[in-house]
């Protein structure tokens, strides 16, 4: 049996992190101070939403962390899964976020309120430009690390709503129609939610030890079968250590000569071709009897 624990390092978020938590924290208040001087309700209300950004950040930096640290007696894989729980909460986050703004916007169309258009253009425009450059840092990123995506989605989604606001804050000072403030409320929304749901459908998948979406099973099957010397395999596992490494494990009918330069070249080849850094492989003898289970040449 072989195990390889290989893997390429994931990227250092602490800079980007450590920038969006800062960018965010100046912003809340700086809508509190004028949310508090204008009497705006809306922009108070934006100012505690962001507040639970700054709370999604610190704990996608803290699992972001917590994943570099090796494992333990207790926890032998590391907690690179910590990674994939915060995914999932910035996720629900989001939904929770997106089901409160509509109900709030269905309500303002019962109730028509008077809105500061200007302030609230000003200081949305200002947001933009945080949530925005909070979004980039992690662009690169979010690409292969899903709670780096997590991050991303959730300061994207703050711009896009930024920008709403600033369209609907402008739309309301040239005509005077304040429901365009709730209508670009919900349309946003929706949106968002539609995001953060293939945010949480993706970890959940992760979270129950599903095949990461980047990775072929099949391919992985085909590979091995092909390689000179095996002749079943079965016992085929493949599963997400954090939102950036994964494990394979394998059971597989082995006739060829040197055992080792064949192990060396799957957990190199897997790495390399797969992106599977984590490699547990039982070389077997005797043939694979259990129906369904193996996969013969």
């Amino acid at each position: 049996m072989a195990h390889d624990h290989a893997h390429t390092p994931p990227t250092d978020l602490g800079p980007a992190f450590r920038w969006a938590v800062g960018l965010n924290t100046v912003y809340v208040i700086i809508e509190v101070i004028f949310g508090l001087l204008t009497g705006s309700l809306a922009l108070l209300a934006d100012a505690a939403h962001n507040l639970t950004d700054v709370a999604g950040l610190l704990i996608a930096w803290g699992a972001a962390v917590l994943s570099r640290h090796p494992g333990s007696a207790t926890y032998t894989f590391g907690y690179g899964r910590a990674t994939i729980l915060a995914a999932m909460l910035n996720a629900t986050a989001i939904l929770i976020g997106v089901v409160i703004v509509i109900w709030e916007a269905a309500h303002r169309f019962q109730t028509v309120v008077a809105l500061p258009g200007l302030t609230i253009l000003l200081v949305a425009l200002v947001g933009i430009g945080v949530n925005t450059g909070s979004a980039l840092l992690f662009m690169k990123s979010q690409k292969d690390d899903l709670n780096a995506k997590g991050a991303f989605l959730h300061m994207a989604a703050d711009a896009a709503v930024s920008g709403a606001v600033v369209l609907a804050a402008a739309g309301m000072m040239a005509t005077g129609w304040h429901w365009l403030d709730p209508a670009v409320a919900i349309a946003v929304s929706i949106l968002i939610a539609w995001t953060a749901w293939g945010l949480l459908r993706d970890s959940l998948r992760l979270e129950l030890d599903g095949v990461p979406h980047a990775i072929d099973r099949q391919a992985v099957i085909d590979w091995l079968v092909s390689q000179d010397g095996v002749t079943n395999v079965h016992d085929l596992h493949i599963w997400a250590l954090s939102t950036t490494r994964t494990a394979l494990a394998v059971h597989l009918v082995w006739r060829g000569d040197d055992s080792d330069a064949f192990l060396r070249h799957a957990t190199n080849a897997l790495e390399h071709d797969f992106g599977i850094g984590h490699v547990t492989v039982q070389l077997e003898h005797t043939p694979c009897e259990r129906s369904g289970a193996c996969h013969d040449i």
